[in-house]
């Protein structure tokens, strides 16, 4: 690479539940902490319709991505 950096990425789904509650920011907060822990700093918030768990429907939900020096 040209700049001398290599970072590594990666991308998590977050939504509440099937039946679209609104989401929880104390859960999100937790999930951005857990994961800025491990070193990962978020890049990027992206609303999208994530799959459910159960049958072929999709949800209100984000995509967190998250970016990080390659070791």
């Amino acid at each position: 690479m040209s700049n001398g950096y290599a970072y590594e990425y990666k991308v998590v789904t977050f939504r509440e539940s099937l039946i679209g509650d609104a989401l929880d920011s104390d859960k999100l907060e937790k999930v951005l902490n857990k994961h800025a822990e491990d070193g990962w700093g978020l890049k990027a918030i992206t609303s999208a319709d994530v799959k459910g768990r159960i049958g072929p429907g999709a949800v209100e939900g984000l995509l967190l991505t998250f970016e990080r020096p390659r070791a």
